[in-house]
C-alpha cells in the first residue's frame, strides 16, 4: 500500500467512524502536543546530570569559591541549579536560613515540572469515553435503523452502524494507550529531576554547614 492508498484508507477509515472520530483525533493531537512541549523541557531544559553537577559544586565549596559555584548555577536553566543557587547565596547564613532559601525556591521549581501533566490523563480518559460512546452510537444507529430498512438495505446498514462503533472504539483505545505510555515516561522524567532536587539539596545543606562550623 503506497502512500495515497494509505490516505484514502485512513480518510475511509475516520469518515466511516463518523463524528466521534474527529473528536477523539483532536483531543489525541492536544495531548501529543503537550507531550512534545513536556519532553523538550523535561529532556533538554530542565534536567541535569545532578551527581556530575553536584561534584562540581561541591569542589568550589570545598575551595571557599562560593561565587564560581554561584555562577555554575546561573549558566543553565535547569530546576537543580536554581534550587542549589538560592542556598549558595545563603552560604555564609545558618542551616535554617539555607535550608528555607532551598525550600521556597523548591516550591517555585516543582510546580513547573509537574504540570501539564494531569491533562494527559484528562485526555486520555476523554478519548476512551468518545470512543465508547462512539460504540453506542454505531449500535443505536445499527439496530434502530435495520427495523425500518427494506430488506436489501438492512446489510448495508448494519454494516454502517458496526463501522462507527468499531472505528471510534478502536481510535479511542489507540490514543488513550498512547497517551499513557508516553505520560508514564513524562511523570518517571518529572520524578528523577523532583529527587535530584530533594537529594543533592539536603547534600548541599550538609556541605555548606559543615564549611560553616569548620571556619568557627
Amino acid at each position: 500500500m503506497g502512500l495515497v492508498g494509505t490516505f484514502q484508507f485512513v480518510a475511509k477509515f475516520m469518515i466511516e467512524g463518523g463524528l466521534f472520530m474527529w473528536i477523539i483525533l483532536a483531543v489525541w493531537l492536544f495531548a501529543i502536543a503537550i507531550c512534545l512541549e513536556k519532553f523538550i523541557k523535561l529532556s533538554f531544559k530542565f534536567d541535569v546530570d545532578g551527581p556530575s553537577f553536584m561534584n562540581e559544586i561541591q569542589r568550589y565549596v570545598l575551595s571557599n569559591d562560593i561565587q564560581s559555584a554561584i555562577r555554575v548555577c546561573s549558566g543553565t536553566e535547569a530546576m537543580l541549579p536554581k534550587v542549589l543557587k538560592s542556598g549558595l547565596k545563603r552560604a555564609h547564613l545558618n542551616e535554617t536560613q539555607i535550608q528555607n532559601a532551598i525550600d521556597a525556591t523548591a516550591l517555585e521549581v516543582i510546580p513547573k515540572v509537574e504540570s501539564k501533566t494531569g491533562y494527559l490523563t484528562l485526555c486520555a480518559n476523554i478519548s476512551t469515553l468518545f470512543g465508547l460512546l462512539g460504540t453506542i452510537q454505531g449500535l443505536i444507529m445499527a439496530f434502530g435503523a435495520i427495523s425500518a430498512a427494506e430488506p436489501s438495505q438492512k446489510a448495508q446498514i448494519l454494516a454502517e452502524g458496526i463501522a462507527v462503533a468499531m472505528n471510534t472504539t478502536f481510535l479511542g483505545l489507540v490514543a488513550a494507550i498512547s497517551i499513557m505510555i508516553i505520560q508514564a515516561f513524562l511523570v518517571s522524567k518529572s520524578e528523577k529531576i523532583i529527587g535530584d532536587i530533594d537529594e543533592f539539596s539536603v547534600k548541599l545543606i550538609d556541605l555548606l554547614t559543615t564549611r560553616n562550623v569548620s571556619k568557627e
